[in-house]
């Protein structure tokens, strides 16, 4: 199954850009765009381990001054699940881009940043005219 992913809208951080930067260095595992590098920077011509993904984000939630006990693998696909869905995007679309078969489990993945977005009480509140209450 292939899976769109989009250009960004500033170069530094697209994700397109820099797959097709890397790609020009990994010219030698044919078409691969996932070879894991060693300590010394050199690029091996086997893909990337699953299970090196963790400690990848972890390091780059590290150096980006994050705690990196509270990221792991995952957070990159519930990062962009809960940003879709707190933007609208209709769950079908969402379970299509992160390869979720189950609408329970791609729930599970959007986090809690999306409760006061459309949330009844809120509505209720508002309307009422009292402001809006903070997480318990």
């Amino acid at each position: 199954m292939s899976v769109a992913i989009p250009f960004g809208s500033h170069h530094p951080t697209c994700p397109v850009r820099a797959v097709e930067k890397w790609r020009q260095h990994l010219e030698s595992l044919r078409g691969r765009c996932s070879g894991g590098v060693d300590r010394h920077g050199k690029i091996a011509a086997s893909g990337l381990h699953p299970n090196s993904i963790g400690g990848i984000v972890k390091r780059a939630c590290l150096n980006a001054g994050y705690n990196a006990h509270e990221f792991a693998g995952h957070s990159l696909r519930a990062g962009l699940a809960t940003q879709a869905a707190a933007n609208g995007v209709p769950e079908r679309l969402i379970m299509r881009q992160t390869r979720h078969r189950s609408l329970t489990t791609l729930r599970r993945y959007i986090r809690e940043g999306s409760l006061f977005r459309e949330n009844a009480a809120a509505k209720v509140a508002s309307s009422m005219g009292c402001a809006t209450a903070g997480w318990w």
